[in-house]
Parts: structure tokens; sequence; C-alpha cells
């Protein structure tokens, strides 16, 4: 590899660390070509952006991209890796998990969510419960909803009592 194309591979990692806000790095090596193309289709229909990429390349992106923010993560650069970029913070966890079901790899190395960093495979039950911002806006807004709909269903259901006790009224006295 020339010292153009590291550079432009730099370059373009740079441009991914910054566009997107969450990455997992991970170890896919013993897949068969198969089999990584079949993670690559489950990647590209979630939403996530799959590169393998030499980690002194990556370490060397990661250090111009950020002020030792990314320090943690350095030590997760060994051996085979690759690269998993989302928008949605949990969803390459949950699809490592679901690949996970029929072959040994990928194996979580670390991972990168909102200056929070994961080390290891035993981070992988955590990443993938942790909800996506719709998820959170959901919920906020379905608590915020569930007051007015108790004022709103007493108000109606105290409007049938009253015409209840109305008729009543209004059948004894006739």
């Amino acid at each position: 590899m020339t010292k153009k194309d590291k550079s432009a591979v730099i370059e373009s990692l740079k441009a991914k660390f910054e566009e997107l806000p969450f990455f997992y790095i991970a170890d896919s090596s013993t897949l068969t070509v198969e089999e990584v193309n079949n993670l690559r289709r489950l990647c590209f229909e979630k939403g996530i952006e799959m590169k393998v990429a030499k980690n002194t390349l990556i370490k060397k992106a990661l250090e111009e991209v950020g002020d030792n923010q990314y320090e943690g993560l350095y030590d997760a650069l060994k051996g085979p890796t690759t690269l998993f970029f989302s928008d949605v913070s949990n969803m390459p966890a949950k699809v490592i998990k679901e690949y996970r079901k029929t072959s040994e790899r990928p194996i979580l190395k670390g991972a990168y969510i909102d200056s929070s960093i994961f080390i290891g495979e035993d981070s992988l039950e955590t990443l993938s419960k942790l909800k996506s911002k719709e998820e959170l806006l959901g919920e906020i807004i379905g608590l915020l909803q569930s007051p007015a709909k108790n004022v709103i269903g007493a108000l109606q259901s105290g409007g049938q009592k009253l015409m209840g006790i109305l008729e009543t009224l209004s059948e004894r006295e006739g």
C-alpha cells in the first residue's frame, strides 16, 4: 500500500468518524467469504456501514479526529479489525448478536457511544439493550401523554355518571 493510498484510507476513516456518532470495533477474521458477504448484507439492511482497515490507519484517523477522546480504544486495535459505523447506538450490537446465532464471529473488541467507551465482548449485551434516540423520545412522549389521557378519561366517565344520575332522578320524579 503506497503512502498516497494510506492517506486516502485515513481521510476516509476520519470522515466516517466525524459523520457517524457511533462505531464498533470487532474481529471477524475467521469468517469465510460467504459469511462476510452475509454479514455485509445484514449490515446494509440495518443501515450499518462495515469497513475493514489496518489498525495503524484506524489509530491515525482516530488521533486526527479527537483530542485523545478515543485513547481508551487503542488497546482494542490489535489483530484483524472490522469497523461498524451507525447512526443508531445499539444497532451494530443487535446485528452482531443476531449474526452470532449462526457463527462464532464477529467478536466485539470495543465500541464508542456518545463519548463513552466500551471494551470487550462482555459489553455486547449492555450495548444491545441501549435504547435509541427514537425509542427514548417515544417513551417520553408516552409518559407526557398518559396524564392527559387519564384526565380526559376521568372527565368522560364522570360525564356519563352524571347523565346516569340525572336520568335516574328524572325517572323517580315521573
